[in-house]
Parts: C-alpha cells; structure tokens; sequence
C-alpha cells in the first residue's frame, strides 16, 4: 500500500465517510502507526462532536431576503456591464 501524507481534508472526508476504500484502508493504518496524525484525527473528531451538539438558529426572513435582493441587484449590474 503506497504512503501518503494525509492533509485536513482527507481527515475530514474520512470522518464523513467520504474517502474511497483504498483511502480509508490507507488512513486506518497510517493512524495505527503515526502518533500525529493521530492526535489531528482526535481534535478533528472531537470539533466535530461539538459541532453536532450546537444547536443552529435559522437567520430571519428579513435577513435572507437582504442578501437575495443584494445578489439580483448584483447580477444585474454585471449583466448591464456585459
């Protein structure tokens, strides 16, 4: 199995579940054998369960309708430069 330096990402796309099987295989032995990315997978997960824990509040109606409006007058500006 080829060795890989393994970035945040691959850890994150492994903790979602998103890695291919050869990755996955890849990362469960790299972190049998190396302590640091160990440790960066643990902070990940650990960010990662208290990300799940917050409760999100929806924006206001007024709010999301600001930004949809700023975006039309947006593209239309570009659409007139065009």
């Amino acid at each position: 199995m080829p060795m890989y330096n393994f970035t945040q990402e691959d850890l994150l796309q492994y903790l979602y579940k998103e890695t291919s099987t050869e990755k996955t295989a890849a990362i469960n032995i790299a972190l049998n054998s190396n302590w640091n990315l160990r440790e960066q997978m643990e902070t990940l997960s650990s960010s990662l369960q208290k990300l799940n824990s917050i409760k999100l509040i929806s924006p206001r109606k007024q709010t999301i309708d600001s930004i949809l409006n700023y975006a039309e007058r947006s593209l239309a500006v570009l659409s007139e430069e065009s």
